[in-house]
């Protein structure tokens, strides 16, 4: 008698086989077309022309990709390969094959809309109980451009070529006049070689002309905020009868630094500072966590280092949210955000704000935790009772929140769902991309959260 089980590969089914069947019951896929099918589409729906061969329905291509950022399969080649050997993604498919092509261009087609799409996927958390706005925590991380450093150039680097290939032009315009042709290389073709610098001279002044403009689009903005400082010195000395403290603002320099650069490759990315050390051709990408849930609640893309100007639009973004999901209490920062206007704007739109003063000692001594700080004084700035605030019991209750809420979100999405770098490229493109990115996050977590809320049968 065998130890094994018996094979058997011939043997055809007596009835059809079901993938509804197969599919267990709590798999991401069916709760990721469950909620997909709850959605209003009619966007989508409506921008078919009927013209042509019949085309797949827009549930059906957004589902796969959805499913795919969820599970980590991003590109649309892998995704249509998936549909001939994945189960999961032949249920969504529903036995259908669309193709890279359709698919890539379903997803460049549609970014705008996901935004619709996105505040609808929260209101149905808020429909089936999983989500009630609270306390946030906002953050931002650094992810990689579709596009290397590598391929950057920097405005003195592009004057420093310019000069050498102008030279080489001319040089070789010279012996390409000459009679004398006997020095030349084997094989070298001049037309050809002169061709070749004219065609990166042009594409290195339209590399130059972009820096420019944001250079002034850049002064244009620090100049106002230059003026503003000055009139706010003036105001309080006039008020005061005394001269202000401190430095004076600095005075804006016109025109582009040497240092500044664009990528060939996709010139909206920015070399960026990114952990661990290092420079990389990044995005930032930011994201409001509920404290609760751990759902994005709202989320925004910037070419900016940092996260100082990233606030107002993120309370723009967290204004526009269904009322049905309640209003945002309190939102937690690390000192990245820390600003006086950022504190006001946070009070201006109602919302407690948590933004810490300072990088905090990793090492306190204990006794510091359980200590209330000392009381403050009537004169106190607004960066001292932020501090005092953040120092009470309370306070660091709260803040504890931010580390292991929005900081998991992204190590999950970087080293779980392994989206780590941008498919697409432009600042459109790759916002409505990181739209997508934390879409397809939340129907994951909405998923275990519901799977934790139903009792086991």
């Amino acid at each position: 008698m065998s130890r094994f089980r018996p094979i058997d590969r011939k043997t055809d089914y007596l009835f059809p086989p079901s993938l509804d069947d197969w599919l267990p019951e709590d798999h991401l896929a069916r709760f990721v077309l469950e909620a997909i099918e709850r959605l209003d589409l009619g966007a989508l729906t409506r921008a078919y022309g009927g013209r042509g061969s019949a085309a797949y329905h827009p549930e059906v291509l957004l589902s796969l990709l959805v499913y795919g950022y969820a599970s980590g399969i991003f590109s649309s080649r892998k995704i249509e390969r998936a549909t001939y050997d994945s189960l999961a993604f032949r249920y969504l498919a529903a036995g259908s094959h669309p193709d890279h092509d359709t698919l890539a261009s379903f997803r460049r087609r549609f970014l705008d809309e996901l935004a619709d799409i996105f505040l609808q996927v929260l209101e149905l958390a808020g429909e089936m109980k999983l989500l009630k706005l609270g306390t946030v925590s906002l953050d931002g991380t650094k992810l990689h451009a579709n596009a290397s450093r590598h391929s950057a150039l920097s405005y003195g680097h592009i004057q420093v070529l310019e000069r050498q290939l102008k030279d080489e032009v001319q040089e070789l315009l010279a012996l390409a006049e000459s009679a004398d042709q006997a020095e030349l290389p084997d094989g070298i073709d001049l037309p050809d070689e002169i061709k070749r610098r004219q065609d990166r001279l042009v594409a290195m002044d339209a590399a130059k002309a972009k820096i420019e403009a944001r250079a002034r689009a850049r002064f244009e903005q620090d100049q106002a905020a230059y003026q503003e400082k000055l009139a706010k010195r003036a105001a309080r000395a006039a008020q005061t009868g005394k001269k202000p403290g401190g430095k004076p603002p600095k005075a804006p320099v016109q025109g582009p630094e040497a240092h500044e650069q664009i990528n060939l490759t996709d010139e909206d990315s920015r070399i960026m500072r990114v952990a661990g050390g290092g420079f990389e051709q990044c995005y930032n990408a930011q994201a409001a966590v509920d404290t609760d849930t751990l759902l994005v609640v709202a989320q925004d893309l910037t070419q900016a280092g940092n996260d100082k100007h990233q606030v107002v639009p993120m309370l723009a973004e967290l204004k526009a949210l269904p009322a049905s999901l309640g209003q945002v209490q309190a939102l937690l920062g690390d000192c990245g955000y820390n600003s006086e206007s950022n504190i006001a704007a946070c009070e201006a739109a109602e919302i407690e704000p948590y933004l810490a003063v300072a990088r905090e000692d990793h090492h306190p001594d204990w006794r510091a935790r359980f200590e209330e700080p000392a009381p403050l004084d009537a004169d106190a700035s607004t960066q001292q009772r932020m501090a005092h605030k953040l120092k009470s019991q309370p306070g660091r209750r709260l803040y504890a929140l931010r580390k292991q809420t929005v900081e998991p979100v992204f190590g999950i999405i970087k080293s779980v769902m392994g989206f780590r770098q941008f498919l697409l490229r432009g600042m459109d493109k790759v916002s409505g991309e990181w739209r997508l990115v934390c879409l397809a996050w939340n129907l994951k977590r909405m998923a275990a959260l519901h799977h934790k809320s139903v009792p086991c049968r």
